[in-house]
């Protein structure tokens, strides 16, 4: 497992979330009924961007993500990337939180199945920078922390052998190997299988440096070419464009890790880990990305302690019962949900509660003896 891998995970997985947000902060924000309730303006997007961008690419988090050490496991990542969602005046309950998580997820397990090499890995990391610094272009200070973490990162990996990219990569693909959240983005590019899965395509530019396969050569003792034969490939191949970039500013080449949601996609960026019915609700109660953040509404409170609060779906009741897993008799039949019903008397309800406890303290010694992985960052994202 490589140490060096949680610095990567945090740039592309956050680069995902803010594309999501900026995606979802621009679109309509008037009301239904034409009230000013969940009326925002330009500068409260610009807010958003800054402030979570200046809590990301801060020096003291960045210092410390920067630190040798083992990927954190999705509970704790999801906690600390929903910390630092929340680090402005927007907030986002739990199912929405869970629902963003799954799509970042997705959107870069892509990217790494994707790579043309392990080293690659590295030009999908900068377009991610190089298009968060346009987000917030318009302060200087936070493009100068996204240009110094850039710098950072420069530093750290453009010394690593190919072993250890490698190295890089096999441990990412470890940690995407559960998740198989369908996206219907990639289902109707098909590109993910209808299981969760994506589809690798046999056909394009090779990697930079590889020859385009499909011939033989044979060579005598000396090193001279005495033969030739050709073989089929199993693909259409073509010869490797440029490599791309590594500088501070660039052209990366490949398109992986550039903002996919620029161009509107109403119904096609929702996640699904059922059968493949569609929600009944999505298309009344969603538009745009709210399939993922949610309209965006005010709450009663003042704004300038409260914030925004985004709901997945049109009231909040609606989003708990989507969280529960509960709905109507309508949908129930749609859906082909069958409820059970367990009774336990009490004494096997506390059984039950000891066993599942000592299982809970067992798998939390084994992660880290020493306590939860990432509280030192969440401490320290409360002190930013």
């Amino acid at each position: 497992m490589s140490v060096k891998t949680l610095p990567l995970v945090f740039i592309n997985l956050g680069g995902e979330m803010l594309y999501i947000l900026d995606q979802r902060l621009r679109a309509t924000s008037t009301s239904e009924d034409n009230s000013e309730k969940g009326v925002w303006s330009e500068n409260d997007r610009k807010r958003v961007m800054n402030d979570i961008v200046g809590t990301l690419f801060s020096k003291t988090f960045m210092d410390e993500l920067l630190k040798p050490q083992q990927l954190y496991s999705h509970r704790t990542l999801k906690t600390v990337l929903t910390r630092l969602a929340h680090a402005s005046i927007m907030r986002l309950n739990p199912a929405s939180m869970d629902r963003l998580y799954e799509l970042t997820i997705m959107a870069f397990k892509y990217q790494v199945f994707r790579c043309p090499r392990p080293k690659d890995l590295l030009l999908i990391s900068y377009s991610h920078i190089d298009t968060i610094r346009e987000l917030v272009k318009d302060t200087s200070v936070v493009v100068n922390q996204v240009d110094e973490t850039h710098r950072k990162i420069i530093e750290v990996y453009s010394s690593l052998s190919e072993g250890e990219f490698q190295l890089l990569r096999q441990t990412l693909l470890i940690f995407f190997q559960d998740m198989h959240v369908r996206v219907s983005l990639f289902l109707k590019n098909q590109i993910q299988n209808p299981d969760g899965r994506f589809a690798l395509p046999t056909s394009g530019p090779v990697p930079h440096g590889i020859v385009v396969p499909g011939l033989i050569r044979v060579f005598d003792s000396k090193g001279r070419e005495v033969r030739r034969s050709e073989f089929p490939a199993g693909g259409s191949y073509s010869s490797p464009v440029r490599e791309g970039s590594f500088e501070l500013h660039g052209d990366r080449v490949i398109s992986l890790g550039m903002n996919m949601y620029t161009v509107n996609h109403p119904e096609e960026t929702h996640t699904s880990k059922g059968d493949g019915t569609p929600n009944p609700l999505a298309k009344e109660e969603l538009n745009l990305l709210a399939c993922l953040i949610g309209s965006l509404k005010a709450e009663n409170m003042p704004r300038a302690e409260y914030g925004f609060r985004i709901n997945l779906f049109t009231t909040d009741q609606e989003e708990e019962e989507e969280a529960d897993g509960t709905s109507d008799g309508a949908e129930e039949s749609m859906f082909g949900v069958i409820n059970i019903q367990a009774m336990q008397d009490e004494q096997s309800a506390a059984e039950l509660a000891r066993i599942t406890g000592q299982f809970a303290e067992e798998e939390e010694q084994h992660e880290n003896p020493s306590g939860n992985k990432g509280d030192d960052l969440l401490a320290m994202m409360d002190d930013l």
